[in-house]
């Protein structure tokens, strides 16, 4: 378990140095489209988001790698819309949350009434990140990360974007919160490095079960623990 854990964790890492310093928000021009958009039941962030500090219901997975300002997108359907935190790169598909996209397809929580399908038409467009603040549960409201394995993308995000502005850095392994500790950690001067510091030792794959992640699965509706 910890072996295969260890491998995910150098894998998101990895991910993060793929991380590119976009502009700040304001100062672009925000994207728009037609999309056709599947249901992915299963949480992930190729950036280490903590799942535990956000609604899992409302991710986007789509192709592009996550940014520094475009986090928040709307998705509209069926004369329905959902804000969506965009912390994920899939492989090609334009996925979302499964219970979004059953709520675009019914109008109802995939809790209450889970159906079960493919692609549906849709347009998506970024927002300003605040359109996204009631999906963070973070107790300072802001987007929390895994300290150990978040280093490469929260170092590209540069003070003047959201994501700059608005991080916090937790000592929990991975975005499922399934190891660590439940604790915020801070950064030291530029001057002495950019090591997170916490209040126990950084990357220990402590067992952690005070933080769940639940998903909802496809087509039962039925909740299941992450693991």
């Amino acid at each position: 378990m910890l072996f295969s854990t260890t491998l995910s964790l150098l894998s998101l890492a990895a991910a993060g140095s793929a991380a590119t310093l976009p502009a700040a928000f304001g100062a672009q021009k925000r994207q728009s489209g037609s999309v056709s958009v599947t249901p992915h039941d299963r949480y992930s962030s190729s950036v280490g988001v903590l799942g535990c500090k956000i609604n899992v219901n409302r991710v986007a997975y789509w192709p592009s790698f996550p940014s520094c300002n475009d986090i928040c997108v709307r998705v509209s359907a069926n004369g329905r819309s959902v804000n969506l935190l965009k912390i994920d790169q899939s492989g090609g598909a334009f996925d979302i949350s499964y219970d979004a996209w059953n709520y675009l397809v019914t109008g109802q929580s995939a809790a209450e009434n889970p159906t079960m399908g493919g692609g549906i038409p849709a347009t998506y467009e970024t927002v300003d990140p605040s359109e996204c603040a009631d999906l963070l549960n973070e107790s300072s409201g802001r987007l929390a990360f895994t300290a150990a394995n978040s280093m490469n993308f929260i170092s590209s995000c540069g003070p003047d974007t959201w994501v700059g502005r608005n991080n916090v850095l937790y000592n929990i392994l991975n975005p499922v919160c399934t190891y660590g500790y439940d604790e915020v950690c801070t950064l030291p001067p530029p001057e002495l490095g950019n090591q997170p510091q916490c209040p126990h030792q950084l990357g220990v794959p402590a067992p952690l079960s005070s933080q769940p992640v639940w998903n909802i699965d496809y087509g039962t509706g039925r909740p299941s623990l992450a693991l």
